[in-house]
């Protein structure tokens, strides 16, 4: 990587954002050209701050991790703001990037683009293709209109700005710098916080959402991370021979996934905790399955690295260093 692009990653404080930030400095970004901003510093929401902000830093290159992000609880209970700050944070950060002549952006998505009932394993194609998840809709609705900015945006200054924005659709992701907020976080997070809790106190049992039987695909971040900075140093050629302008997006997983309560007594042995495990089949258990076709960018060269049982423990250690 040439020491000196000048690259903006907004989320840096987020878990993606984060490990994002590690990697470029790792491959030779020189620490003078990584541009971040704290959500106190710039506000993404806010139109009139972003565009000055690209006007004043005039960034090379964009890695939008920066996302409104939560559970089941949080997209069901704040379904105005999942969309309104994710569709806005994407909207003013696209915009002002081309507007002040950023050729490369990377928008970064999730895989409940997806319809509810998609085939399995969940291939690019199936985009648009019918009714999504109605616990996580505005959400997803908020990060397939990302997907369709970068293309919109390709497809009408491709050629006259030479304009390159791609984006790309990771599973469902945990490791360190994740959010371990007790009732807005996602599944792994939240059951390491329950099952550190349980073990700390003695509880006789944990109780978990749901019947236990949806199958999900969890990615380590860092492999993400590794995914995303790849992506984005593709040569346009090797991109466009892989996608097409109407559907440009890149799924990133793992290519394996595991039932909630084989996750949960995962987790369980990675905390040694040593009481039962109960489900409660009265709350909702999302999707019945989740599962990415990662056949595109393993064609293009990545390959997810980290093992589950090592991304937990790994996981863990985040988790009594920073929040227990």
């Amino acid at each position: 990587m040439p020491s000196s692009s000048k690259i903006y990653v907004a989320g840096h404080r987020g878990m993606v954002g984060l490990s994002i930030v590690r990697t470029l400095l790792a491959q030779g970004l020189s620490p003078s050209n990584l541009i971040t901003r704290s959500h106190a510093e710039l506000d993404l929401c806010n139109q009139a701050q972003v565009q000055d902000f690209f006007d004043t830093q005039r960034p090379g290159q964009v890695y939008l991790a920066a996302a409104k992000v939560g559970g089941i609880q949080a997209n069901n209970s704040f379904p105005a703001d999942f969309i309104y700050q994710n569709l806005m944070m994407q909207a003013n950060v696209v915009d002002a990037a081309f507007r002040n002549g950023v050729k490369k952006l990377l928008v970064l998505g999730s895989s409940c683009i997806y319809p509810r009932l998609a085939a399995q394993p969940m291939s690019e194609a199936a985009l648009l293709t019918g009714t999504l998840e109605p616990t996580n809709e505005p959400y997803a609705i908020a990060k397939i209109a990302g997907i369709k900015l970068c293309e919109s945006y390709n497809r009408q200054y491709g050629a006259s700005h030479g304009v390159d924005y791609r984006s790309v659709m990771p599973t469902n992701l945990y490791g360190p710098g994740d959010n371990y907020h007790p009732e807005n976080s996602h599944v792994i997070p939240a059951l390491i916080r329950r099952f550190h809790e349980a073990k700390v106190s003695n509880a006789p049992k944990v109780t978990i959402w749901g019947t236990g039987t949806p199958k999900r695909e969890f990615l380590y971040v860092d492999d993400m991370a590794a995914a995303s900075v790849h992506v984005m140093q593709l040569d346009k050629s090797i991109y466009d021979q892989h996608t097409s302008p109407m559907q440009s997006h890149i799924n990133v997983g793992c290519g394996q996934d595991v039932s909630i309560a084989e996750l949960a007594h995962s987790v369980g042995q990675v905390i040694a905790y040593q009481g039962s495990i109960d489900f409660d089949s009265s709350k909702p258990d999302g999707a019945p399955r989740k599962l990415m076709d990662s056949s595109r960018i393993n064609a293009l060269g990545w390959q997810a690295r980290t093992e589950l049982t090592h991304g937990l423990q790994q996981a863990y250690q985040d988790f009594l260093k920073n929040h227990a």
